[in-house]
């Protein structure tokens, strides 16, 4: 089960049949930007390791969460948090929102660099139209 919940992708899924309920697998691809064929096989690790199961309803596979696999790995986890301090998953996460929105300053960055300065804000190089009328003069 740890390896189906290794893969962000199959996290996400899981949390989007928390949220929803049961979904088909065309709804769920379509919020991916990866090939439907790539989202069938992160359900079927997730249905072989028991996290979702599959419904069939006329020609339509829907898919519903059985977060009661998820049980016995969440006690386990639980004792690994430290009383009177937020959880050591809980500060992992924090850090990895931290570096996600880290990341995303420095390619902002970055891409304003590549770009050159903006349109409404002076240039602070003398352009060639200054550098013609000083040496013209």
């Amino acid at each position: 089960m740890a390896g189906a919940i290794a893969d962000p992708v199959r996290r996400s899924i899981l949390e989007m049949l928390r949220a929803e309920a049961r979904l088909s697998a065309g709804q769920i691809a379509e919020r991916f930007a990866i090939s439907r064929p790539a989202v069938s096989r992160h359900l079927r690790v997730l249905r072989e390791s028991g996290l979702v199961r599959d419904e069939l309803v006329g020609r339509q596979r829907f898919y519903v969460l059985d977060a009661s696999r998820l049980t016995p790995l969440s006690r386990w986890l639980a004792g690994f948090d430290v009383p009177g301090r937020p959880s050591g998953w809980a500060h992992h996460l924090d850090a990895l929102d931290t570096e996600v929105h880290r990341a995303r300053r420095e390619r902002r960055a970055a891409r304003a660099r590549a770009d050159g300065p903006p349109a409404d804000r002076p240039s602070t190089d003398e352009s060639p139209a200054d550098d013609s009328k000083e040496h013209t003069a």
